[in-house]
């Protein structure tokens, strides 16, 4: 079972899991990171989440799924992990916009 820790503002931290690998696995998994210039833990959770989708592509679908039900089911997760992610910060100051009333 994954483990939520909470940080220091309060909120809740993304689970975290424990994987043992073979020394060959793991460094492996260490150059693909260092390629990438992504970070071994990042690396794994893109590769772990390739293979969950591939598998899930490949599943046989219950009688009466349908395919849109399938895209939205994909979306929705989609949208689950970009909500999940940091947000990003706007460039610049903000602009002040000036609101004409008529009269």
């Amino acid at each position: 079972m994954a483990t939520r820790q909470t940080s220091s503002s309060g909120r809740a931290k993304s689970p975290r899991i424990q994987v043992v690998l073979p020394e060959e696995l793991c460094q492996r998994l260490a150059d693909l990171a260092d390629a990438e210039s992504r970070t071994v833990s990042n690396m794994a959770k893109v590769l772990i989440q390739q293979g969950v989708e591939r598998l899930e592509r490949a599943r046989p679908r219950p009688p009466g799924s349908s395919q849109a039900a399938l895209e939205a089911d994909l979306f929705r997760k989609d949208l689950e992990e970009r909500q999940r992610q940091k947000p990003q910060r706007l460039r610049g100051a903000p602009r002040r916009l000036r609101l004409h009333r008529p009269g």
